[in-house]
């Protein structure tokens, strides 16, 4: 029964897709009466949604009386070792760093010792690591939107360049052929490091949640760092940025004046090809929700909507919208707002991150310094992918 809602939901989406794109007037828009229908027919996506949910909850709660209250014996008795983890994975290994953090690494087991790395720092242990990105990825909107590889070396990606084209002939005419050519984008990897310092007393404070603290301040950092870099990085020693005038997303709009217009918007999302615009979103910055969300249609209306669920984004002509801080400012000369399908934005991550003590360089103060470090590149593999909004006016 479940999976027969599924697919009726997904037959229902895909006709609410269909009936927005046949009943656009040229303008883009739809009439009062087309916009009450496509209501309809997102609240019977919604009724789809909430009871695949609950059929949902009720498998599981199923799932989870029918579980024994007892676990059968599946090894011999005193074997425990069946399922042990190994490398960094172990708890050993965990614990372990927490200690060497709490000693000031004056107690360095050979546990630890193991997964030392070449730069004389310690590689974080797995579990953390996982955690890390988890932290990445809820504050950085490019780790969420982007394509994420783990490379352990220099990664190469290959883009079609010039592709086929079909062409009429005469009966025994002569075949002509094209060649296809390909374009390679590399992704390298430019080193990110967070350095923080804490007392000797807070490392000896078992009261203290040291592991927590460390984890989200490091990942924090990185994610802020990484997502200015993602936007608007240069690529030299640091990721090549979406709204780079090289490299970056392709600039389809340029205002007339400092202004942005409801029209400019409209221009903005049509400037992206069809099959792009099935994934698309808006990144831009904080300061230009305000523009936006005072923008109206020919009839009055506003263009923007507001998302009424939870985590879900705000949506601009129907594509959700993302801001960021690290975003460019509306101001005249300068790109304002990137929409497209940001899975073309591909993140590069060399190898896993490491933990360091900065050895002796605060011991006069009473502090203690320790350094998180990564290896990471990012780059927008297909420009097309992305379309820019840029400001114009007196610069």
């Amino acid at each position: 029964m479940m999976q027969q809602l599924i697919e009726q939901r997904s037959e229902a989406w895909n006709q609410a897709k269909v009936f927005v794109e046949s009943h656009r007037d040229e303008k883009g828009l739809m009439s009062d009466e087309d916009h009450q229908t496509y209501t309809q027919m997102e609240a019977e996506i919604e009724n789809y949604t909430r009871e695949i949910k609950r059929m949902e909850r009720e498998k599981q709660m199923d799932q989870s009386l029918a579980q024994p209250t007892s676990k059968p014996l599946t090894s011999m008795p005193g074997n425990t070792n069946s399922h042990e983890k190994s490398g960094r994975a172990r708890d050993e290994y965990k614990l372990a760093m927490l200690n060497a953090f709490r000693s000031n690494f004056r107690n360095v087991s050979n546990v630890l010792q193991e997964g030392i790395d070449t730069q004389g720092g310690y590689l974080v242990p797995e579990e953390y690591d996982e955690r890390l990105i988890q932290g990445l990825e809820e504050e950085n909107i490019l780790r969420q939107l982007g394509t994420t590889v783990t490379t352990s070396g220099e990664h190469k990606i290959n883009i079609a360049g010039a592709k086929p084209a079909g062409a009429w002939i005469e009966e025994g005419d002569t075949l002509t052929f094209g060649e296809a050519g390909f374009d390679q984008v590399v992704l390298d990897a430019h080193k990110l490091h967070v350095a923080i310092k804490v007392t000797e007393e807070l490392l000896y404070d078992n009261a203290f949640n040291l592991e927590n603290y460390l984890l989200e301040q490091f990942a924090k950092a990185l994610a802020n760092a990484e997502e200015e870099a993602f936007l608007n990085g240069n690529g030299q020693n640091k990721p090549l940025g979406i709204f780079a005038s090289t490299g970056g997303g392709e600039v389809a709009v340029t205002t007339t004046s400092e202004k942005i217009t409801s029209d400019d918007i409209l221009t903005l999302v049509y400037a992206l090809k069809r099959p792009y615009r099935k994934n698309a979103a808006f990144i831009l910055n904080d300061s230009t929700l305000a523009v936006l969300r005072k923008l109206k249609d020919n009839n009055g209306a506003y263009i923007w909507q507001q998302s009424y669920l939870q985590g879900e984004p705000d949506r601009l002509l129907g594509y959700p919208v993302y801001s960021s801080a690290y975003a460019p400012e509306v101001k005249a000369g300068q790109p304002a707002i990137a929409f497209g399908d940001f899975s073309y934005y591909n993140i590069g991550d060399r190898g896993i991150r490491s933990f360091q003590e900065l050895k002796e360089l605060f011991a006069g103060n009473g502090m203690v310094g320790f350094v998180a470090k990564e290896r990471v590149d990012g780059k927008l593999v297909l420009p097309e992918a992305v379309q820019v909004l840029s400001i114009g006016g007196a610069g």
